[in-house]
């Protein structure tokens, strides 16, 4: 299977709360580094493994993925005009995907960054985009506008540092809240090359990667539920211009 810059990036993800219970877990898992104008053609017997699907992103209802993002990105008043995009994500396994956060780092056609897309998922099947314009230190911030973890409300702003990947993976989301950060979350990993044989270790490594990513996020959640954190509630979510 072959692709422009396609890779695997096996990483150890951790969340750290520090208000108003301090309370942390890490876990393993793979992604994949893609070009979503050229997504890895896999061996038959391996396509159950990853499938990279337009319905698992933006509106859901784009032809292709990169049709999905020159629209969220077209509503935004950004135009790629044909620059490269480079996409980290979980690949659908097994029939299943789930994708609390997907990157998309944006190039204009001299090869330049212009921008970075951050696709939040939550586990009401709700999805949200940021438009994020980083600095020479990759960093950015934003409000919060997305409801995610049931025991935060929609307000503060999270602060980003998110490097394109290259041999190594580190991106740090922050969320800020009246002068503290409670809340931090890392992706650490490694670059590995995005042969057969590495997907096939990557799976046995961690089986059914996505279905395992969906059900921790859920266990952890109660765990914090029965210590007593309250939950706030949901707004109503609202579709975003150019999610088609």
């Amino acid at each position: 299977m072959t692709a422009s810059v396609t890779a695997l990036y096996t990483c150890t993800v951790a969340h750290v709360r520090s208000r108003p219970q301090r309370y942390g877990f890490r876990h393993r898992t793979y992604l994949w580094l893609v070009d979503p104008d050229r997504l890895p053609r896999l061996p038959r017997l391996l396509r159950p493994l990853a499938g990279f699907d337009a319905r698992d992103h933006f509106g859901g209802g784009a032809p292709t993925i990169r049709a999905g993002l020159e629209s969220f990105l077209a509503a935004q008043g950004v135009d790629l005009a044909g620059g490269r995009v480079l996409m980290l994500t979980h690949a659908r396994v097994l029939g299943h995907v789930f994708n609390p956060l997907t990157l998309y780092w944006c190039h204009d056609r001299d090869g330049k960054p212009l921008c970075v897309v951050a696709e939040v998922h939550n586990t009401y099947g709700e999805r949200h985009c940021y438009l994020l314009r980083t600095d020479g230190h990759h960093r950015a911030r934003v409000d919060k506008e997305f409801y995610v973890s049931p025991f935060f409300p929609v307000d503060g702003r999270y602060r980003m540092r998110l490097p394109e990947p290259a041999g190594r993976l580190e991106l740090t989301v922050h969320l800020e809240r009246d002068g503290q950060r409670p809340f931090t979350a890392t992706v650490r990993g490694e670059r590995r090359p995005a042969t057969a044989l590495g997907l096939l270790r990557a799976a046995v490594r961690h089986p059914w990667s996505t279905a395992a990513v969906s059900l921790g996020i859920r266990m952890h959640g109660i765990r914090l539920f029965l210590r007593g954190l309250p939950v706030q509630p949901r707004p109503r979510h609202r579709t975003q211009k150019g999610l088609q």
